[in-house]
């Protein structure tokens, strides 16, 4: 079993900044990948951010690109999403998800196979 407990959400300003994280336990993360999803009320759940573990290569939805930045911490066995410039449209429960495929971009849900609990994020004035 792999747990997965994000962090981090909040209430934040247009224009702002807020990190989530993401605290991975369970299993080695050699050989997996990391990703962040959303979904606000009514809409469908979406991909945001993922990382490889072992190469940190990263992939990023076009909503989101040049305003948010995934990363790892290997020694913490964490993954974070740096959120700036946050705009009304990024409220959302952002969720954290675990894949034992190692690498590729994964934007669809089925390719993951642990999730997180999700922490609200809000945006707004």
């Amino acid at each position: 079993q792999v747990q997965l407990v994000e962090d981090g959400g909040g209430l934040v300003q247009p224009g702002g900044s807020l990190t989530l994280s993401c605290a991975a336990s369970g299993r080695s993360f050699s050989s997996t990948t990391m990703g962040w999803f959303r979904q606000a009320p009514g809409l469908e759940r979406e991909f945001v951010a993922s990382i490889n573990w072992n190469w940190r290569v990263t992939y990023y939805a076009d909503s989101v690109k040049g305003r948010f930045t995934i990363s790892k911490d290997n020694a913490k066995n964490a993954v974070y999403l740096q959120m700036n410039s946050l705009k009304p449209e990024d409220t959302a429960v952002y969720y954290c998800a675990y894949s034992r495929r190692a690498s590729g971009e994964l934007h669809r849900l089925h390719e993951y196979d642990y999730w997180g609990q999700g922490t609200q994020v809000t945006v707004s004035s």
